[in-house]
């Protein structure tokens, strides 16, 4: 019987043909023979169980014309098998309000991936944390006395929100920047907002590595995605250029301190940040970069997740 896979996406017309790690998911699932279905958030549902409405997808490498889309019609999301839920942040209450949906399909017995409840408990920047020895020096609080303070102890230091993606936000600030007040004042809205800080890393200027992990287990390259010139981040959406390369010791090590969370979690996708030897960031909402590391190295890491799904599955 073949596998009926949903997916929880953005609009499909705006994603980029060139770099989009959803659709090669989505090409996989196909050419094992695998149904689509194709959902966006606000098509979620509850009514005697959770539902949404779906359209029937088919996909193709084609760039003029990658996808086509049957009629929409509601239908239980029970009748499903696997659901990868692939919307990108922000982590609002929409998309609070989504994994709840999602659960209950869950408990329905659909596997949802990533695990809806682990989509709730691991926010990106502070699941992070619970790795300290992998980590930089850090600080999460919304006390501009605390955030200055180590900002003074550190000089030299990144202050982040904590549900942005794609480096939205992010603030490098030095020793003596007369910025320090407003950029403080915005990011944490006058005390009423948490957010992070970091001691900057200088190994920024050699990349931030995406680092994919498949149940725990890391895919053997990364791609670095390199800051241009006068520019302080590296995500590919601020103007990096990323560079797919093998991945170190360093790199394997902290693969090996995440991995069995990651297992233990249902989280069966997720994408590591990692700058020089500190691990940033853990991504598990809709981590990218499949594409360019696919391309780089002749790899099928959508073929990997959907031979993963496969066997979660029992097929």
């Amino acid at each position: 019987m073949s596998v009926r896979l949903g997916v929880v996406m953005d609009p499909i017309d705006a994603i980029s043909f060139k770099k989009d790690s959803t659709l090669a998911m989505l090409w996989a699932a196909q050419d094992r023979g695998w149904e689509l279905w194709y959902m966006r958030q606000e098509d979620l549902f509850l009514h005697d169980g959770p539902r949404a409405r779906m359209q029937p997808l088919k996909v193709f490498r084609d760039a003029s014309r990658f996808h086509e889309l049957g009629p929409a019609a509601d239908h239980p999301l029970g009748g499903l098998d696997v659901i990868l839920m692939r919307k990108d942040p922000p982590f609002d209450n929409e998309y609070l309000y989504s994994t709840h949906v999602l659960e209950a399909a869950e408990n329905e017995g659909v596997l949802v991936v990533n695990r809806p409840h682990s989509l709730r408990d691991c926010n990106e920047k502070l699941f992070a944390t619970q790795f300290p020895q992998c980590c930089p020096p850090l600080l999460v609080s919304r006390s501009a006395e605390r955030l200055r303070a180590f900002q003074k102890e550190h000089r030299d230091v990144v202050f982040k929100p904590l549900d942005a993606m794609g480096g939205t936000l992010v603030f490098r600030v030095r020793e003596g920047d007369p910025n320090l007040s407003v950029i403080l004042e915005t990011l944490t809205g006058h005390g009423t907002t948490t957010i992070m800080a970091q001691r900057y890393i200088p190994e920024i200027v050699d990349g931030d590595k995406r680092i994919l992990m498949i149940d725990g287990e890391p895919v053997p390259y990364a791609l670095a995605r390199i800051p241009a010139v006068g520019e302080t981040r590296g995500n590919l959406a601020a103007g990096g250029s990323g560079e797919a390369r093998p991945l170190t010791e360093r790199d394997r090590w902290i693969c090996s301190q995440v991995g069995p969370a990651l297992r233990e979690r249902g989280l069966l996708f997720v994408g590591l940040d990692v700058i020089g030897d500190y691990l940033t960031e853990i991504n598990v909402t809709s981590p990218t970069c499949i594409r360019e590391i696919d391309k780089a190295f002749g790899t099928d890491i959508g073929g990997q997740l959907m031979d993963c799904i496969a066997a979660r599955l029992g097929r």
